[in-house]
């Protein structure tokens, strides 16, 4: 289905919407309205930051977008789309952040000045397979009491596939934004009157996707990205299955070899017991035949069928 709207997965989309100084007041409004640690004292301004992502990764990510920010108070937000579903992503997610963390020293100062380091994934698959809520909130908390002692560090993810509700189930800001990241190229005429009611941010935000207000450049930038995106995911999918199909050989392997083994052992085993058996028809006493092979008369009876 053909609509107006563009998809703000894409790597060029998202940064025209969350990392643009002109639309830095949409990035505002999504971080106050996501984070729940903020609600005492929502941020009122941000300032974009260099990205602290490391070229050997940026090469290997599809329509990752890190943006950088830094609020009046110096706290620190990392703020990422991830597309492709990627290995460890959580654990890249906490590299980041202690990266953004460490690299305040590089200033000087004291430890008690270091900032906070804010994390937020928006992710179109699933990380968390027995968590059932799309939005997930991480701290770090002491083990027993469950105090919020350590505050520097804290991770939000979005996961976009767990969102199952309609346009008519939209009931807070939060739905909102899920609803705009997963189905915005999706969205009709219709539907975007009741999606943005009285805000006037969501509105902004779907306004900076209409392919109308996008010129020739810029539309070719996008679909450039979203060529890329394809052939990265394509490229996965096929490691995948080179992977999947290795595994299978590999494991047909062990078995043979196993099976082998396992025959190998047992033809050893029986030519054993042969052996003792005609030790005994010779005459050999019995405690000879045990000493000899380690067999018991036994052991050396024939099977029953």
């Amino acid at each position: 289905m053909f609509t107006k709207f563009l998809d703000p997965k894409n790597d060029i989309a998202f940064r025209r919407i969350f990392g643009s100084e002109r639309n830095k007041d949409i990035l505002i409004h999504f971080i106050n309205d996501i984070l729940v640690f903020k609600k005492a004292e929502p941020i009122v301004e941000v300032t974009f930051l260099k990205t602290i992502q490391d070229p050997e990764i940026a090469t290997k990510k599809t329509s990752i977008v890190d943006v950088l920010c830094e609020d009046e108070k110096g706290n620190k937000y990392i703020v990422e789309m991830q597309v492709a579903k990627e290995k460890g992503f959580e654990k890249r997610a906490q590299y980041y952040a202690a990266k953004a963390y460490a690299n305040q020293a590089n200033i000087g100062g004291k430890y008690e000045n270091l900032k906070e380091i804010v994390f937020v994934a928006i992710a179109d698959f699933i990380m968390f397979e027995g968590k059932a809520g799309f939005k997930s909130d991480h701290v770090i908390l002491d083990r027993n009491s469950h105090e919020h002692d350590l505050k520097d560090f804290s991770f939000t993810f979005l996961e976009l596939p767990k969102f199952k509700k309609t346009v008519d189930q939209l009931d807070s800001i939060t739905d909102k934004w899920m609803y705009f990241f997963k189905g915005c190229d999706e969205t009709s005429p219709e539907d975007l009157a009741k999606i943005i009611g009285s805000d006037a941010i969501i509105e902004r935000a779907y306004h900076e996707l209409d392919r109308y207000y996008w010129n020739e450049t810029e539309l070719l930038s996008y679909e450039q990205a979203e060529k890329y995106e394809g052939a990265y995911n394509a490229s996965l999918a096929q490691k995948f299955d080179e992977g999947e199909q290795k595994g299978r050989e590999e494991g047909e392997k062990i078995g043979i070899a196993k099976g082998e083994q396992i025959g190998l052992t047992k033809g050893r085993e029986e030519e054993k017991i042969a052996m003792a058996r005609k030790m005994l028809e010779k005459g050999m006493d019995v405690r000879t035949v045990k000493e000899l092979t380690g067999y018991s008369l036994e052991d050396l009876k024939p099977e029953s069928n």
